[in-house]
């Protein structure tokens, strides 16, 4: 089978039994594009839906997002993880409207966009401005390894320059090159998954190596295992009178950088000391359960503590070094790390006003 024949039955499959009614694909303008592509990162299509349709009704436009806080970008990301992608996306926005006044069309001009990584470039270079351009998402690398049975992890440079290399060739031209991106991460998405191909389905398969190999899942190879280190931290669940909550903003980088969390305290520490610190000597700490959230490289083990009925008047003499404010569970305002979220859930229905 030719280079060609490739792209030319992964086009006539697409047309006839591809995605076409994802929200992005309606109204498709380079910024709805990009904005697509941002939060598919990592995350699957039907977790971003609901994301996007929000985020969208609220930044519709390069100029609106580029307008907003990033307290107002951040409470539209809370719970899609990843915050860095909101972060950068919000960065990028105000610089590609000050720059240019919306985004620019070359792969070269987007990369160097903050969040903007090769692949990404290339998917809104091809898809939004009908470039030639190449992607090599994980999608797109699950397929490529698996057609051309590529062996070893993508995320070793010899691997992910060969799967460059089968990109390039088998990439159309700038007339399908936008339909083609399309066409081989909805292949991706929805035959040639990571544990159960559908191979019987796939419209490349006559000819794939790894279908051939009697393996299909053996390609591409694994990321070797390392043992997920193992954080703990307490979290103090601080409540006032009218059943506000006490919440610190992050740092802008690092960890929810710029999210809202709890006051943390190391588990090590006495609890009288952190309530001391504050001048809540006295106050009773109610222990709540303890739960693991899991990050892509360590597993943080939180201990919650719940303390209610808090002065409020006194927390600007006590507060520790990020800012502070106390928050309205009823009313959300600014992006909430995950496990906070978790927590505020989890609170008494009388410390909440309610």
């Amino acid at each position: 089978m030719s280079e060609r024949s490739f792209s030319e039955r992964l086009l006539a499959w697409y047309r006839v039994s591809g995605r076409h009614d994802l929200p992005w694909q309606q109204d498709k303008t380079p910024y709805r594009v990009w904005v697509s592509e941002i939060m598919l990162q990592q995350t699957q299509v039907a977790t971003v839906i609901p994301y996007y349709q929000r985020f969208m009704a609220s930044f519709p436009t390069l100029e609106d997002l580029a307008s907003a806080t990033q307290d107002q970008v951040l409470q539209h990301w809370s719970g899609l993880g990843y915050y860095a992608r909101g972060r950068n996306l919000h960065k990028a926005a105000r610089q590609a409207h000050e720059a240019w006044g919306d985004l620019p069309d070359d792969v070269e001009a987007l990369e160097a966009l903050p969040g903007i990584g090769h692949s990404t470039a290339g998917a809104i270079s091809s898809i939004a401005f009908g470039r030639r351009a190449l992607i090599l998402d994980g999608n797109v690398k699950r397929v490529l390894a698996r057609h051309r049975a590529v062996s070893g992890w993508p995320g070793r440079t010899a691997v992910s320059r060969e799967l460059w290399q089968w990109a390039d060739l088998y990439t159309p031209s700038a007339v399908q090159a936008g339909e083609y991106a399309q066409a081989i991460m909805d292949l991706g998405a929805t035959l040639c998954t990571r544990t159960q191909p559908r191979c019987g389905e796939c419209p490349v398969a006559e000819d794939c190596l790894g279908r051939g190999s009697g393996e299909p899942t053996a390609f591409p190879g694994k990321k070797p295992k390392k043992d997920k280190p193992v954080k703990s931290v307490r979290m103090w669940l601080v409540t006032n009178k009218k059943g506000e909550v006490l919440l610190q903003q992050r740092p802008a980088q690092g960890l929810w950088g710029g999210l809202w969390v709890l006051p943390e305290q190391r588990v090590d520490e006495p609890l009288d000391a952190w309530l001391s610190r504050r001048g809540w000597l006295g106050a009773e700490a109610v222990p709540l359960p303890k739960f693991r959230h899991s990050f892509s490289h360590f597993h943080l083990d939180v201990e919650p503590l719940l303390v209610q009925d808090i002065d409020s008047a006194r927390v600007t003499e006590c507060a520790d070094h990020s800012p502070e404010q106390w928050y309205n569970p009823r009313s959300p305002q600014g992006g909430i790390a995950a496990p906070v979220a978790r927590l505020l859930k989890s609170l008494p229905t009388d410390s909440t006003g309610d």
